[in-house]
């Protein structure tokens, strides 16, 4: 058996033999990116795929360091016969690809973070937390799940956050219909948890040093996860890392302002 079963996953073919491959971020999934790879279908061969504990991939019990979700990617990389790839990352999977292009430096044409930094924010784990716990999972089905968070009841929660309809919103695509009828996390709650300690157990700013590709940081302009400090860090650390904000943008860049995403990929893998 192949790593690869392990991971629900999409090629998308094309005549290109440059290779492009997609990471999603903490509770997401590779489907995540299908309003994205249209525009790189003619350019690049593309991966996505549920990393483990998210979405219809695997869970296993533990493993959930940015160094066991590289290890995956290495696995799959290799038995796909993809020597070489353009790599991008958002949020969870931006760390994850940091780390990936840091340890496999051989590996990457080409690296994009998304509004992630390298810095400790033990206070994240609170707040995923705290999400969390305000929806009361499992629902009865998929109706009632459907009527919490269309009725606002999820919001209400949240009075002072301007992204909670957002965030009702992202949260409501990662509940599915279980074998029993009812309705849960699409992805491993533990695993969530697990992956938000393990990333920030110490800082990554090594792995931004390691770096020897080109690499592109992208900032929403008012993002909470990628501070202004962090941002302006990075291509200090390293000379061959450049720096875009997003105007109007939060920290789902390609979803909030998703034409300016695509245009700053192409600049950036294209010329």
């Amino acid at each position: 058996m192949g790593h690869l079963e392990n991971f629900h996953h999409q090629i998308i073919e094309s005549d290109s033999d440059k290779k492009l491959v997609f990471l999603h971020g903490l509770m997401g999934s590779g489907s995540n990116w299908r309003a994205i790879t249209p525009s790189f279908k003619d350019l690049f061969t593309i991966l996505t795929f549920d990393q483990r504990g998210h979405g219809r991939s695997f869970q296993p019990a533990d493993g959930y360091t940015p160094e066991n979700y590289a290890d995956d990617l290495k696995a799959i990389l290799d038995e796909l016969g993809w020597d070489k790839v353009h790599l991008v990352g958002h949020s969870m999977g931006g760390r994850n690809a940091l780390n990936f292009a840091a340890r496999f430096p051989d590996k990457v044409e080409k690296l994009v973070i998304e509004d992630i930094g390298p810095s400790i924010q033990k206070e994240n784990a609170e707040k995923i937390a705290h999400l969390l716990s305000l929806v009361p999972t499992p629902f009865a089905n998929k109706g009632a799940a459907r009527e919490f968070f269309q009725s606002g009841k999820f919001e209400a929660q949240l009075p002072h956050n301007p992204n909670a309809k957002a965030l009702g919103q992202y949260f409501y695509s990662n509940i599915r219909e279980t074998d029993e009828g009812t309705a849960d996390w699409r992805f491993s709650k533990p695993a969530i948890m697990a992956s938000v300690h393990a990333g920030h157990e110490r800082d990554r700013w090594q792995d931004v040093r390691n770096l020897k590709c080109p690499t592109l940081v992208m900032r929403g302009e008012f993002s909470q996860d990628l501070n202004k400090d962090d941002f302006q860090r990075y291509p200090r650390e390293n000379e061959r890392i450049s720096t875009v904000e997003i105007a109007q943008s939060g920290h789902w860049v390609h979803f909030d302002q998703r034409e300016a995403f695509i245009a700053e990929l192409h600049r950036f893998f294209i010329g």
